[in-house]
């Protein structure tokens, strides 16, 4: 029994002080050991715990945060009512071997007359950047004040918001910041919607539409399978998809090349295809895509 209780690992800690991350993170190093950081706004699905596996498994210790960003909404989005289940998300974080939640309060991260902003020109104007002025400026300055106070040595991110992955990766490039930006697999359910935190504000109803995202992404996915080269056409069999499923509302349907986020108009213009989509169900507003290879 002894053996046993010896063999646990330690409970999760959880702070909100910038300090004490500092402090632990410090000790951590002065015995070795490395540290993952996986940031998240809270809401935990099985796609944020595949994170923290992913971050265990390699050995490291790591930290987790949960704050919902004011900067990354617009006027008139969710962050008022952005779900906020924290001690359930306490639970889950801790079993999937979470060592360090941090907790940030907003004045924390923006002191009384915070001006400095991060930008990647390029990257955030397109796609959810042109949907959502002002979005990746909000993401790029949050996380660059998390990723100086946890100093990790590595970065997990999610493939489901791929091109926050790619404004971050640039955004650490850019900075000659001293982590490694790695991305996990979009964790779906079983008929293939996207996990997301904001899935729970879809009523049954909306929820069996939403499967549209998905099954547009499949259809994509078939056509340049089949040799489609124009982009137009992999859109046109997006459309068709949804075309089916009146409840969702189109924000875009793009494909552009998965580094540079550049429109593509011949499928074989680039080294790696990223179709992006948003749509609007009901009240969520919902993402996906996929990455293709052309042969």
């Amino acid at each position: 029994m002894r053996a046993a209780i010896a063999s646990r690992a330690p409970a999760m800690r959880r702070t909100t002080s910038p300090a004490r991350v500092r402090d632990a993170v410090a000790r951590w190093r002065a015995g070795g050991k490395a540290v993952a950081f996986v940031p998240t706004m809270g809401a935990i699905h099985a796609g944020h715990l595949s994170l923290v596996v992913r971050a265990r498994g390699t050995g490291r210790r790591v930290v987790a945060s949960i704050f919902v960003n004011p900067l990354q909404f617009g006027p008139g989005e969710d962050f008022g009512r952005y779900p906020r289940p924290i001690a359930r998300d306490r639970r889950l974080l801790a079993a999937a071997g979470v060592d360090l939640l941090w907790e940030p309060r907003a004045g924390d991260l923006y002191p009384d007359g915070h001006r400095t902003r991060v930008r990647v020109p390029g990257l955030d104007e397109v796609l959810e950047g042109a949907s959502r002025p002002g979005h990746f400026e909000g993401v790029t300055t949050v996380v660059l004040k998390l990723l100086d106070v946890v100093t990790p040595d590595v970065l997990w991110l999610g493939q489901k918001d791929a091109q926050q992955a790619v404004v971050l990766e640039r955004m650490v490039r850019d900075l000659l910041l001293p982590v490694a930006v790695k991305r996990a697999p979009t964790v779906r359910e079983p008929d293939g919607l996207a996990l997301s935190s904001r899935n729970a504000y879809l009523s049954p109803a909306e929820r069996a539409q939403a499967v549209a995202l998905c099954r547009g992404l499949e259809a994509a996915r078939e056509s340049l399978e089949a040799g489609e080269r124009s982009a137009a056409g992999v859109k046109r069999r997006v459309r068709a998809v949804w075309r089916g499923f009146p409840l969702v509302r189109e924000d875009y349907v793009a494909v552009v090349d998965a580094r540079t986020l550049a429109p593509v108009r011949d499928t074989r213009g680039a080294r790696r295809l990223l179709v992006a989509v948003a749509a609007a169900v009901g009240p969520a507003r919902l993402i996906d895509n996929l990455e293709w290879s052309p042969r």
